[in-house]
């Protein structure tokens, strides 16, 4: 017998621990320390471009009634191609797996064992060890893994939630007055795109709608109403952990600058400074474990990804090892480093992806795929000159100049006029993505 509420609660929970990685952690705080007086208007910048457009993506692929590789395939074979191994390749080896380990070095092992930055063979030998269990786990499944995430969640936001009310209660130090930054609203939206979770929301969304179906839900509008219900219910757990994590880094904003310490070394100062040393020690072991299950989810989403793509051609351990040997490669430039690199990268691949989501949206009333295609092109062209504008190209820096530039979003009028114009321009609209054609009719 189906309990629509308990159901929404179970799934909510679920959707919370995907979206909960612990390399999310780091963003917040160190964007409330920059924006200082302006921690909340940064938060809600950051809190919709990261779960606020992930939520979205979740539900794009439940009104389209399609998968991520069914979503892409209206701007074209090549394209969604591209565009796809795009975005598994930034949730996978080049950003996020890496990350992970990063992550582990600077919030585990430094503050342990008591280690200093730029210690080349710890970090290195930690790399290995690291990727070295990630590529077992990911070989052979384990219910060993399914335990450990499962008991990490809850945990580590308990033990989150403890150290922000202790945060509220007895602030580390006065918020400073004044923001260290130039556009608060940017800098947000930014983090927030380097979470990575609306690139994963595409991944993790047919997961959760493939668990609202199995519980038996099948018509249009229960699904809509079980997967609104969860995503509410990891709404609120993320609202309440990464808005209680930007105030408790605006409460060291008169103690730090953002050119002055590390995002990794900014939420250890904060749990040692509220927790005491016991407490960096418990999240620094929490972190850890929850790292390693996010690389090993992440690596298995690669391998299988690629197998698929290659028909078995490359089959799934083969792309799981290589997968492991780049990110271990990659770890070593440290964490803020490959947040650094990861900018330029995601401005080229976010713009195109959220064209195509957005659009998904509508996709009952979209008939013609041209208006996908012509969409995504210019998204990505703007996102293109966007970032040649970043990198000192001068011919470029028209684009500064665009509406909501000032919000990071100049792409978006471009985006909607090419959307227009590919209107105008015959085609036929795709239908052999859907994944079920017969649930698209409600019961």
């Amino acid at each position: 017998m189906k309990n629509q509420k308990a159901d929404m609660f179970v799934i909510g929970l679920a959707l919370f621990s995907m979206f909960f990685g612990a390399g999310n952690i780091i963003f917040p705080p160190f964007l409330g320390m920059q924006a200082g007086s302006s921690w909340g208007l940064g938060f809600v910048s950051y809190y919709i471009a990261d779960i606020g457009l992930a939520l979205v993506a979740i539900f794009a692929m439940l009104r389209a009634n399609t998968d991520f590789n069914g979503m892409m395939s209206h701007i074209g074979k090549v394209p969604a191609t591209i565009l796809s191994c795009a975005t598994v390749l930034c949730i996978g080896p080049f950003i996020a797996i890496p990350r992970t380990a990063a992550t582990t070095y600077e919030m585990a092992v430094m503050p342990i064992f008591g280690l200093e930055a730029g210690n080349v063979m710890i970090t290195a030998i930690t790399s290995v060890i690291f990727f070295v269990i990630t590529i077992i786990l990911s070989l052979n499944e384990s219910s060993v893994l399914d335990i450990i995430g499962k008991f990490l969640t809850p945990v580590l936001f308990i033990g989150l939630l403890i150290m922000i009310i202790k945060g509220f209660i007895s602030p580390i130090a006065p918020i400073s007055d004044t923001t260290q930054l130039e556009s608060v609203v940017q800098t947000g939206v930014l983090s927030g795109y380097q979470t990575l979770d609306v690139l994963a929301a595409l991944c993790f969304g047919v997961v959760i709608l493939k668990t609202v179906k199995e519980k038996g839900y099948t018509s249009i509008g229960e699904k809509n109403l079980v997967t609104g219900g969860a995503a509410i219910v990891a709404g609120i757990g993320l609202l309440i952990i990464y808005g209680g994590l930007t105030y408790l880094g605006a409460t060291m904003s008169t103690l730090h600058t953002g050119d002055s310490i590390t995002r990794a070394n900014l939420i250890t100062e904060i749990v040692k400074s509220l927790l005491g040393q016991g407490g960096v020690i418990f999240l620094g072991v929490v972190v850890a474990f929850a790292c390693l299950t996010t690389s090993v989810g992440l690596a298995s989403s690669c391998g299988a990804f690629f197998e698929e793509l290659t028909n078995g051609k490359v089959n799934y351990k083969t792309v799981v090892i290589i997968t492991c040997v780049v990110s271990a490669v990659l770890a070593n430039v440290g964490l803020d480093t490959i947040v650094s690199i990861s900018g330029p990268i995601l401005d080229l691949v976010y713009p195109a992806a959220l064209s195509v989501i957005v659009l998904a949206l509508f996709a009952n009333n979209i008939k013609n795929d041209n208006i996908y295609k012509a969409a995504a092109l210019g998204a990505f062209i703007m996102s293109v000159l966007t970032t040649a504008s970043n990198y000192g190209v001068t011919a470029c820096d028209f684009v500064k100049s665009l509406p909501l530039a000032t919000y990071g979003f100049n792409w978006l009028v471009p985006t909607v006029i090419c959307g227009i114009i590919g209107a105008f321009i015959k085609g036929k609209k795709n239908v052999n993505s859907l994944i079920d054609e017969e649930d698209t009719v409600e019961n």
